[in-house]
C-alpha cells in the first residue's frame, strides 16, 4: 500500500491510476499539522489497515487532477548515510558507518521547486537515495530485528552544494556538519510511503535519477556498505528512533552531475514510484551537464582504502588496526 498526501495535505492511498481519499478512515487523527497527522497514521496503521484496504478498492481521482505532497512534510529526524556505498568494490574490513543530520525543513514534494541559494559552491549535485520511514519506537535494537521497526520506504534526493568557491565564505556549521545539504528545498521526497510489506529486501532495489529525461544515476541498493538494518540498529544505540523519522541510505556516486536553472530532475525507485522537481537558480549559474562523475574513479578511490585502519562504528563494528 502507498500512503501519502495530496492537495492541502489530505490523506490518500496512491494507486497507478490516481489517488483514493482516505479522510473518512483517518481524518479523526488530523489535528492540523500534516507531519503529526502522518505520524498518527503510522502509529495506528495496524488497526486502520482493514478499512484502508477496503477503501483502496474505490474509484481513484486521476493524478493530473491533484497535487501530490511530501508524505513526511517535516520529519522529526532526518539521518543520512555519508559515503555509505561500495562503488562496486568490496573492501575488508568495511568502512565505518558515518551519518549526518539534514534539516527537516528542506523537505519538498513532487512537482515542487528546488531553489538554489546565493551561496556559491563549486557545483550543485544530486544524490538519489532510498528513504526509510521508521514505524515504531526503536531503542538499542539489533540488526536482526531492525527491519521490523520500518513502516515503509520512499524516494528521496539529497541535493548538495559542494564546498564554497575559492573566494566564497564557508557555510556555518562545524565540519563535517554538511549544512550545505540543508538549504530549504534540498530534500525532495515522494510520491508516497510504500509500506514495508511490499518491499521484500530494501537492499535490493534499483534506483534511477534523470535530468531532463536523460538517465544519470542507475544503481542498486545492494551496493550499500552498511545495509538498512545495520544503519537502523546502529543509530538506535545513539538516539531513540520514533515513528515518522527518516533515514536516508546514502548514494552510489557514479554519474553524479550538476543541477542548474531550468532542469527537471526525477528520481525513480523500483516498486516505490517516480517523482520530480524543477530547479530554479536566480543567479543562472551553469555547469557542463555532461561532466558526470566517473564510476571508474570512484572504484579506484575505494581500492586505495583497502586494508586501511579505521575507527569502527560503535557498538557493532570494532576498530581495525592491522
Amino acid at each position: 500500500m502507498k500512503i501519502g498526501f495530496y492537495d492541502d495535505f489530505k490523506a490518500c492511498i496512491l494507486k497507478d491510476d490516481g489517488v483514493v481519499d482516505i479522510t473518512a478512515q483517518v481524518g479523526h487523527l488530523d489535528e492540523g499539522d500534516p507531519q503529526l497527522y502522518m505520524e498518527r497514521i503510522i502509529r495506528e496503521f495496524d488497526s486502520l489497515r482493514p478499512a484502508l484496504e477496503q477503501a483502496a478498492s474505490g474509484a481513484a481521482t486521476p493524478l493530473d487532477q491533484v497535487r501530490l505532497r511530501a508524505p513526511l512534510p517535516r520529519p522529526g529526524k532526518v539521518l543520512c548515510g555519508e559515503g555509505n556505498f561500495k562503488e562496486g568494490v568490496d573492501i575488508d574490513p568495511p568502512k565505518p558507518l558515518r551519518t549526518f543530520f539534514k534539516s527537516p525543513d528542506a523537505v519538498i514534494g513532487p512537482g515542487d521547486t528546488v531553489v538554489f541559494p546565493t551561496f556559491r559552491p563549486v557545483i550543485f549535485n544530486h544524490e538519489a537515495e532510498l528513504g526509510v520511514v521508521i514505524g515504531k519506537e526503536a531503542k538499542r535494537i539489533s540488526a536482526d530485528e531492525a527491519l521490523d521497526y520500518v513502516f515503509g520506504y520512499t524516494t528521496t534526493v539529497d541535493v548538495s552544494a559542494r564546498a564554497p568557491e575559492a573566494d566564497e565564505a564557508e557555510v556555518p556549521g562545524t565540519p563535517p556538519s554538511h549544512y550545505d545539504k540543508s538549504f530549504d528545498t534540498f530534500l525532495p521526497m515522494g510520491p508516497a510511503i510504500t509500506t514495508a510489506d511490499e518491499v521484500a529486501d530494501p537492499n535490493n532495489l534499483q534506483i534511477k535519477y534523470y535530468v531532463n529525461g536523460k538517465l544519470r544515476q542507475d544503481y542498486n541498493t545492494s551496493d550499500m556498505e552498511a545495509g538498512i538494518a545495520n544503519m537502523i540498529a546502529t543509530l538506535s544505540h545513539v538516539m531513540t528512533l520514533k515513528p515518522g523519522d527518516l533515514i536516508m541510505g546514502g548514494t552510489n556516486h557514479g554519474n553524479l552531475g550538476p543541477l542548474q536553472d531550468g532542469d527537471f530532475a526525477e528520481i525513480e525507485i523500483e516498486g516505490l514510484g517516480r517523482q520530480g522537481q524543477t530547479i530554479r537558480d536566480d543567479m543562472k549559474r551553469t555547469w557542463d551537464p555532461d561532466a558526470l562523475r566517473d564510476p571508474a574513479l570512484n572504484a579506484a578511490n575505494r581500492e586505495a582504502q583497502r586494508g586501511q585502519p579505521n575507527t569502527g562504528s560503535w557498538p557493532f563494528q570494532a576498530p581495525y588496526n592491522p
